[in-house]
Parts: C-alpha cells; structure tokens; sequence
C-alpha cells in the first residue's frame, strides 16, 4: 500500500499495490501494521457501504465528537465520487481546510479520513457505492455536520444543484 499524505495533516490518500499476472491482480487494501506504521488509527469497528442512485447525490458534511471521533478508510467500489474533508479540529493550523480527490472503481484510491475532520462527497456517476471501514461505532448523540455549501469553508463541488437529504440540508454554518 502506498501512503501520500494530503496537505491536512493525517488526511492520507492510500493506493493500493497490485501484484500482476495473466489472471489479473492482488492487492492489500487493509493493514494493520502498515496503519501503524504510519501512525494512523488502526481499530476498525464498523464497516458500511453507502449505495446512491442517482449522480449529483450529496451525502455529508458528517462527523462525531470525543468521545466517539472516528477515524474512516473510504473507498468507492463502483461508480466515481467526488470524496471531500474538512478538518475540523480547533488546534490545527489547517482548521476549517477542505480537500478533495476524486474515488473511483476505476482508479482503486482509498482516503483515509482521521479524526475530529468533517467527511461527505457528491457522486459523479448513477448507481455509485462506496465502503467504508470506521474505527468507531455510529453514536447518534455524538453525530454532527456542517454545511455542504458553507461559504466560510468554500467546498468547490463539481455540481452545483446537488440530490441533498433535509438532514444534511439543515447542518449548522460555521461561525467565526
């Protein structure tokens, strides 16, 4: 596995490294101790895989509190999404930073998303699936969002009238 760390720190993107031959491939997309090695959450608690219908469909800006901050490994299984994090955490000198990369059945990319950063992503193609392994069980009294559309945070998503639950419609703005 190929870890390249994002300009948030802890944010990496990890690609997987196939082992080629006349039937296809193999590939680790799980390790414990390469996770470790690199000083990223290695627990995995939960795994889930989101299936959306319909391309535009915007899921996010979600994320949990202390004590139950998860750590995601985030990977689209079939279709292509447009992948987005915030980093939310009030110490870092990237608070309120946002990337996103693009995740794909095709180019095989994972994004390991830490803790205390806001995650969601706009899928790009109909019938997309994305699997996610989670170091933290869903808490609903811990869970919290932002804004999709938040201008202090300024996301930059390919598709400007997105396919939005109520829920995530209503997450708070950021204040200053």
């Amino acid at each position: 596995m190929i870890f390249s760390e994002t300009k948030l720190k802890g944010a990496f993107i990890v690609d997987i490294e196939p082992i080629e031959d006349a039937r296809g491939f193999f590939a680790r997309s799980w390790c414990q101790e390469e996770f470790k090695r690199h000083a990223l959450n290695p627990r995995l608690e939960q795994c889930n895989i989101s299936f959306n219908k319909k391309n535009g469909t915007l899921r996010g800006m979600h994320f949990q509190l202390s004590p139950h901050q998860e750590a995601k490994l985030v990977r689209c299984t079939k279709g292509n999404i447009y992948d987005v994090i915030i980093d939310m955490r009030l110490e870092s000198e990237t608070f309120r930073e946002w990337i996103g990369i693009e995740l794909s059945a095709d180019n095989r990319r994972m994004l390991y998303v830490p803790e205390g950063f806001a995650h969601g992503y706009q899928t790009m193609e109909d019938d997309s699936e994305i699997f996610y392994q989670v170091s933290e069980s869903y808490h609903p009294e811990s869970e919290r969002g932002v804004r999709w559309d938040d201008p202090l945070i300024g996301i930059a998503w390919p598709m400007a009238q997105p396919l939005i639950s109520d829920k995530d419609r209503s997450w708070p703005r950021l204040e200053l």
